[in-house]
């Protein structure tokens, strides 16, 4: 029998930032065996926050929407702040994700199911203006998260 996450949809959590301070971000889909949706948010705090101080998160005000893995998470190096009380999964959708194929020169819409983040795709060829408008598809490391959300939060 696997063990018990400590992580559910709904919880929001520190990421500690390259440079010092944390982001947030918000589970919002998980899979039960590593892969995780998350929203990221653009507040730099010097601790990781507490929930009261983050007012009401909305997925739209998002500054990075990804799939990564949950070592952070399950390794404590990301720490649980707290579960958003209102939490309504609805809320915080599934998107779509792009991806440009180097080889081919093809930009593609990448959907997941809406209940696993690491489930086979489908996948449409799309314009160049439409993939722009897309969070890069992949799975990211936690480091990559981490390092990726210092560069949006440098001021």
């Amino acid at each position: 029998m696997a063990p018990k996450l400590q992580y559910a949809e709904g919880d929001v959590f520190a990421v500690p930032l390259r440079e010092g301070g944390y982001g947030v971000g918000v589970v919002a889909r998980m899979n039960g065996e590593g892969a995780v949706l998350g929203y990221f948010f653009g507040q730099r705090h010097e601790e990781p926050p507490k929930l009261a101080d983050l007012g009401e998160p909305h997925a739209v005000d998002n500054v990075l929407v990804a799939i990564f893995g949950d070592l952070g998470l399950i390794r404590g190096k990301w720490p649980i702040v707290g579960q958003l009380p209102a939490w309504r999964r609805e809320e915080w959708p599934m998107p779509a994700f792009g991806r440009y194929e180097q080889l081919t020169g093809r930009y593609v819409r990448v959907e997941y199911t809406d209940d696993d983040p690491n489930s086979r795709p489908t996948e449409v060829e799309i314009s160049r203006d439409e993939f722009e408008r897309l969070p890069e598809d992949g799975m990211a490391g936690f480091g990559f998260i981490e390092a990726r959300l210092t560069r949006l939060l440098s001021v």
